[in-house]
């Protein structure tokens, strides 16, 4: 897969960007999650997200991270795939892989304007919610409805019959 390397980011890295875009007066936004098995909801969130502003950083839970959150079967693609295919979407500017089970650290070294996350959750119950009060960053909830999530693609799969047993 061709991909920006230069939109694979450490934590140094997406706050020199950061920080540029403040200076120049753009809106930085970020946004957080496993995106295993990316599907339309993903897409949604991240365009949402992107609406927002005029920089979009995610971060991407690595493979442990997403382990400990959503079971030791998960993730079904590989962290640095994750971070490939997020890269190659034109709304994302930045992909930061990163290891803890929510971005509170995240938030505190880039300090962006908004952080977005996906339906599932309200401005109330993001769990990061605290932390952004704190730092002064607005929590803001992008994309359409949730309408599929990769546990219930995964679970689709695993129970359709094998492909030389269909109708």
């Amino acid at each position: 897969m061709a991909v920006d390397s230069a939109k694979l980011l450490d934590v140094a890295s997406a706050r020199r960007i950061v920080d540029e875009a403040k200076r120049d007066g753009r809106r930085v936004v970020f946004a957080n999650g496993c995106f295993d098995l990316l599907h339309g909801g993903h897409i949604s969130y991240i365009e949402g997200a992107r609406a927002l502003g005029d920089l979009l950083i995610i971060g991407l839970n690595s493979d442990a991270s997403v382990r400990r959150l959503k079971g030791e079967e998960r993730p079904v693609v590989p962290e640095g795939e994750r971070a490939e295919l997020l890269a190659g979407l034109a709304a994302v500017d930045g992909v930061i892989i990163f290891g803890e089970d929510d971005v509170n650290g995240l938030l505190e070294a880039l300090l962006p304007h908004i952080h977005a996350k996906g339906t599932d959750y309200t401005v109330e119950t993001v769990p990061e919610r605290e932390t952004a009060v704190r730092l002064g960053i607005e929590t803001a909830i992008a994309g359409a409805a949730k309408q599929n999530d990769s546990r219930a693609i995964i679970g689709g799969m695993a129970s359709a019959p094998p492909p030389d047993q269909e109708t």
